[in-house]
């Protein structure tokens, strides 16, 4: 198996929701329109390919200077395990640079894993949730 990184290739709608659905990332996978409009506003976009099967992606919202809202990464169970993830975050990392920050929001079932992948856990966060 050999596996493809794209910074120049968005999949298609369809391609994340399968991917999102198969991975178990709680987003709105029932809309197409709205995850359409999360990677339309999204500036920083790296996926994984096994030939044309779309098997990780990781997505981010960045000013390039200062910090990187790593919102998703996503890999297909299948492929868990094989570095996708962790190659994922280095490309994102490698991409915005020294001087920026990557921070993110983890999921509950990825809270052991981001330490193991050099993130430092933060006790200093807020937010204010969705309603919708």
């Amino acid at each position: 198996m050999e596996i493809t990184y794209k910074f120049d290739v968005k999949p298609t709608v369809d391609q994340i929701i399968e991917l999102y659905d198969k991975a178990g990332l709680p987003r709105p996978t029932n809309d197409k329109e709205r995850i359409r409009k999360i990677y339309e506003n999204s500036n920083l976009i790296f996926t994984a390919w096994d030939n044309e099967k779309l098997v990780g992606v990781s997505r981010s919202i960045t000013d390039w200077a200062w910090s990187c809202y790593l919102a998703d990464l996503a890999v297909n169970p299948e492929y868990k395990k094989s570095g996708i993830g962790k190659k994922l975050i280095e490309l994102t990392k490698e991409k915005v640079g020294e001087q920026t920050m990557v921070l993110l929001l983890s999921v509950p079932t990825a809270m052991e894993y981001y330490p193991k992948v050099g993130f430092s856990k933060e006790d200093r966060s807020f937010i204010i949730h969705r309603t919708k």
